[in-house]
């Protein structure tokens, strides 16, 4: 296509120069990107969700939907297969407003996603298109007079988005035209076109009778009045058909947004958007010594991981390809549950709760022990709700056993959980019968039983892990209360739980403690998770705690807060709506940055400080690993074998991992070791390590501080193994431009 190229560059040309002026230089790149946008789209949001009805909440997921198809797939590819250069690189004298990024300039993504959101609002929206479409114009020629895209791109843009918005709608329709009539009766009868939600006699279907939230199951709340009260249990003969039937419409939505979701991150690992985290490369390399324990972990996560990389390969993929399944099924247990128990409704805000939540949101992503230890934690709790009924079997309780036996081997917070049902026994007299029944003492000996590998590895490592974990929990230190630890501990779960659930669950708690507790249910809430965040919450007076370990709590406690809080919903409040709005909106927002901070760039205009991005530790790993072999190899040259040396075992697990030489290696004769050490300080002590490779070069690489990269002299230990230990210097690990981490150097030569 010469012939357009040309007038297309002569085009740009004059409107990129020919209109510059002062006015024009701080407005265009503004439009582009500013610090505005984020929040105001997140208001937008929140206040379709909130006021907007069937109409707005329609609008809104479709624009997402579109916006985020166009984006992330069309766009993308097409930008990766045309590789058009951008005009401020490829043309002399360009005025350009913006960094220079080197990704593809045909279509512009910023045109595309513009008139995708356009056409979407237009649909549902008529009036719009008065404010909607000028914007989408003026952030279009910003994008030609910041010299980032030629006036061609930003046309391929505005058309593919526009045909994105209207090609998700029509499909969306469609879709709810066959299935909707099919699966949900009753809503389709009252929309039968997602196109045209016009028609709807009121947006919102018939709440439950008040007090009435489950076919046989306890009112949780009677009135608004008399909160928290036991009534009588309502007989199944006693509720509506309809009921039923809208109960089980909301069960089918549950289920078909736990398959939606599980297809989204599969495809999300699958893009690669992400590597692999330290502790997930370190306990890869797990999976290639299995044990019955390891020095710092139970075994499970090696096992899982061994079976997901033997499914998929040694790609970050296979790696992580339980953690989606894992959070489907506890989605698919806590919906089920929550239908039994409370009502199906409830049970699929829950799952949408947990959804907008970053810390399980990141569960669900990433394969370390915490996804294993929330499910068995979590199925444990399940199992032992119907083990304290009345009806309640030995079998209930040796289920019990089997999943805080599991969560035993996933991690060994699930010993908390013992504590966790001793406050349930205290809070709850009328269950403590179970006590004298042999269910429980089973439970604690099938748990045991599922013990005995880790109690075997480690009397075999003379309780190593024991003095791991006392280490950790500073358990030698002596006790100087301080709150400093406390203000990180609640401003870090505040904003990983959400900070709009994060205050919801502790109102319910509270609320619930101080109301009375007699409704079992929720007592039993409040008992699987309230005692394990208080524990850690009280440790923090002694030594800092990670917020990832309190993760167990999280579903026991939302379960608590979407119980407590589901009827005041139903009974109208619109405080309860619109906080539910502005947390699902602002956590939807949250987990999507999450998963790739680079969105802030499309908003702002700028990358994420990498000291602020989350996402710094799961980025340029095999450019690091790229690196160490590029100075092996430089060693090599002198004629001796090299082995690499690293100073840190998540160091070692990655370039263990993205290097090739390196994972080829894994499993016979490593080519990555660990610095040897005296005592045990990780799982590297147990394996062979290089003392037998007598003569042998090496590289020794470790991390600077990326706030004061100052070169450090290598460990007198390694000196000791050398013949001589000599600086390579400093290597900058970058990120669009940015220090993401500075890696040392050293040659060792002949080994002692």
């Amino acid at each position: 296509m010469h012939w357009l190229q040309q007038p297309d560059t002569e085009l740009f040309r004059y409107l990129n120069l020919r209109l510059a002026n002062p006015l024009f230089d701080k407005v265009m790149p503004f439009l582009s990107g500013n610090p505005y946008f984020l929040p105001f789209l997140v208001f937008v949001g929140i206040f379709l969700l909130w006021k907007g009805g069937a109409r707005g909440r329609i609008c809104l997921v479709l624009a997402v939907l579109a916006v985020g198809l166009t984006d992330g797939i069309v766009c993308r590819a097409i930008k990766h297969d045309i590789g058009r250069v951008r005009p401020c690189l490829a043309l002399a004298g360009v005025h350009c407003l913006l960094g220079k990024s080197h990704s593809g300039s045909m279509p512009s993504a910023h045109a595309a996603n513009w008139f995708a959101a356009v056409m979407v609002a237009f649909i549902y929206y008529r009036r719009s298109l008065r404010f909607m479409l000028p914007a989408a114009l003026a952030v279009s020629f910003s994008r030609i007079y910041n010299g980032v895209h030629y006036p061609s791109d930003v046309l391929a843009g505005a058309i593919l988005g526009a045909g994105g918005g209207v090609a998700v709608v029509w499909l969306f329709d469609a879709l709810w035209g066959w299935a909707g009539k099919k699966y949900f009766p009753l809503w389709w009868e009252r929309m039968p076109s997602v196109a045209n939600p016009a028609i709807v006699q009121g947006d919102e279907e018939p709440d439950f009778a008040p007090g009435v939230l489950a076919r046989g199951s306890t009112p949780l709340v009677p009135s608004v009045s008399a909160t928290l009260q036991a009534v009588p249990r309502v007989a199944p003969a006693a509720v509506e058909p309809p009921q039923a039937t809208l109960d089980q419409h909301w069960m089918r939505l549950g289920y078909l947004l736990i398959a939606v979701l599980c297809l989204v991150r599969l495809a999300y690992l699958a893009s690669g958007t992400i590597q692999l985290s330290e502790d997930e490369a370190y306990q890869w390399l797990w999976s290639k010594h299995l044990a019955l324990s390891y020095y710092s972990k139970p075994p499970l996560i090696a096992y899982t991981q061994f079976l997901g990389t033997h499914l998929w390969g040694d790609t970050a993929f296979g790696v992580r390809f339980f953690s989606p399944i894992i959070s489907s099924i506890l989605g698919f247990l806590a919906l089920r549950f929550f239908a039994r128990e409370v009502n199906a409704r409830a049970g699929f805000f829950l799952l949408l709760i947990l959804t907008a939540t970053p810390l399980t949101a990141a569960g669900s992503i990433l394969m370390t022990i915490d996804p294993l230890s929330v499910l068995f934690w979590t199925a444990a709790m399940l199992a032992g709700w119907r083990a304290v009924q009345e009806k309640g079997s030995t079998g209930d309780w040796l289920w019990v056993g089997l999943w805080t036996g599991l969560g035993f081997l996933s991690k060994y917070t699930e010993l908390l959980q013992l504590l966790c049902w001793a406050v349930f026994f205290a809070l709850r007299p009328a269950a403590r019968k179970h006590l004298r029944r042999p269910g429980p003492y089973l439970a604690l000996l099938l748990a045991f039983v599922c013990s005995l590998p880790v109690l075997i590895w480690n009397y075999q490592h003379h309780w190593v892990t024991i003095q791991d974990v006392a280490g950790d929990a500073g358990a030698g230190q002596a006790w100087n209360p301080t709150l400093r630890f406390l203000g990180d501990f609640l401003g870090a779960e505040f904003g990983l739980l959400n900070p709009v659930f994060f205050v919801a669950m502790i109102w319910a708690a509270i609320a619930f403690w101080r109301r009375g507790r007699h409704n079992p249910l929720l007592v039993y809430f409040f008992s699987m998770g309230a005692p394990l965040f208080l524990v850690y919450m009280l440790y923090t007076f002694h030594s800092r705690v990670l917020p990832n370990w309190i993760a167990p709590s999280v579903v026991p406690l939302f379960m608590l807060m979407v119980a407590f809080w589901d009827t005041r919903l139903r009974l109208g409040s619109a405080r309860v709506k619109a906080s539910l709005a502005a947390g699902l909106g602002l956590g939807l927002v949250l987990v999507l940055v999450a998963h790739n901070t680079d969105l802030i760039k499309k908003v702002t205009g700028r990358y994420l400080p990498v000291n602020y991005d989350p996402l710094h530790r799961v980025r340029e790993w095999k450019e690091i690993a790229n690196v160490a072999g590029q100075v092996r190899d430089s060693l090599l040259a002198e004629g001796k074998p090299v082995f690499i040396i690293a100073a840190h075992y998540g160091l070692a697990g990655e370039i263990s991992f993205y290097l090739p030489e390196a994972k080829k290696a894994v499993g016979r004769t490593p080519l990555v070791y660990y610095q040897s050490t005296a005592r045990p300080e990780n799982q590297f002590y147990f394996w062979p390590g290089y003392s037998s490779l007598k003569g042998e070069n090496a590289i020794y690489v470790h991390e600077l501080d990326r706030d004061d990269v100052k070169p450090q002299p290598p460990p007198p230990r390694l000196e000791s193994e050398f013949e001589s230990v000599t600086s390579l210097g400093v290597r900058d690990i970058l990120y669009h431009g940015m220090l993401n981490r500075p890696l040392q150097f050293f040659a060792c030569r002949g080994l002692k």
